[in-house]
């Protein structure tokens, strides 16, 4: 049996901690990548657009609430004081002042300048752009960017973020497009901004690796990295099935052919399922886990 280091007990504090986290992981792609959408797809049927606005404003309150949940279960989780725990002015106090509480102030203002959406025209817009560009800024205020070089690692953490919320928050308005009589040309161009989202990934992602792995050893005999090692998988499957879609179905169904549509959407469905496992892997991996030595900050 392999050792791993930096493995925390789970227990159920850590599981709601989790599954928080998941869900405001989640919350913010979605409110970053309904503006993003918008920017790169002005051309979309209008019921597309809509519902690219409706899913983003409905994750920035879900964001909020998300939010105020985790900054409690956190003081639950470093009080030992349970319940009570949540609601200790103390206990908040150092969550706030923590960059943990500068980071959800961020994310909080991206989530409120998102609802902007809700009004028409290029004013609701920016206000959305700057609220995705807010709550990217804030993933780059915790976690891995705490280490050296701050800068680089900010800058690629923001740009990691950005580059999967274009991505995720793609997913419903596209499953909605494929039914569209302009859904095969939208798809198609989808497919073709997806590559560079896709290359943004990966320099981001190399990058990254490249800085915390001190050695080969220290990196498989870390849990972090198992846990990173899965996430991977599970962006694996998505870049499969994202080909599948690009160089087959999406074809198809500017071909017309029968059936494709439907084929389209199911894919679609399983990327948004595949999406959902990849973030609860990656709010373990920043909950119950630690990075290997040259990692932390």
């Amino acid at each position: 049996m392999i050792a791993l280091d930096g493995l925390a007990p789970v227990d159920a504090l850590a599981l709601a901690a989790i599954l928080a986290k998941a869900a405001g992981y989640g919350a913010a792609l979605l409110a970053m990548g309904g503006p993003l959408f918008l920017v790169a797809f002005p051309e979309a049927e209008e019921s597309v657009r809509r519902l690219a606005r409706r899913v983003a404003v409905a994750a920035a309150l879900v964001l909020v609430a998300v939010l105020a949940l985790r900054f409690g279960i956190r003081a639950m989780r470093i009080s030992g004081m349970g319940l009570a725990g949540a609601t200790d002015p103390m206990m908040l106090g150092l969550i706030r002042d923590s960059p943990l509480g500068t980071a959800a102030i961020w994310r909080g203002a991206g989530a409120v300048l998102v609802l902007g959406l809700m009004l028409s025209g290029r004013a609701g817009l920016l206000a959305g752009l700057a609220g995705a560009g807010a709550i990217a800024v804030s993933f780059s205020l915790v976690g891995h960017s705490l280490g050296e070089p701050r800068l680089v690692l900010g800058v690629l953490v923001a740009s990691h973020v950005l580059a999967v919320a274009f991505w995720v928050g793609a997913l419903l308005p596209l499953r909605r497009a494929a039914t569209t009589p302009d859904g095969a040309r939208l798809l198609h161009r989808f497919g073709v901004l997806a590559s560079v989202a896709v290359a943004v990934l990966a320099v981001a992602g190399v990058a990254f690796a490249w800085h915390v792995s001190g050695s080969l050893a220290a990196f498989l005999g870390a849990a972090w990295s198992w846990i990173l090692i899965a996430k991977l998988a599970g962006v694996g499957g998505l870049l499969a099935l994202a080909a599948l879609n690009r160089w087959r179905l999406v074809p198809a169904l500017a071909a017309g052919k029968p059936g494709t549509a439907a084929t389209l959407r199911r894919s679609i469905s399983i990327e948004i399922a595949l999406v959902a496992l990849v973030l609860l892997a990656t709010a373990t991996l920043t909950t119950v886990t630690t990075p290997p030595d040259r990692m932390l900050p």
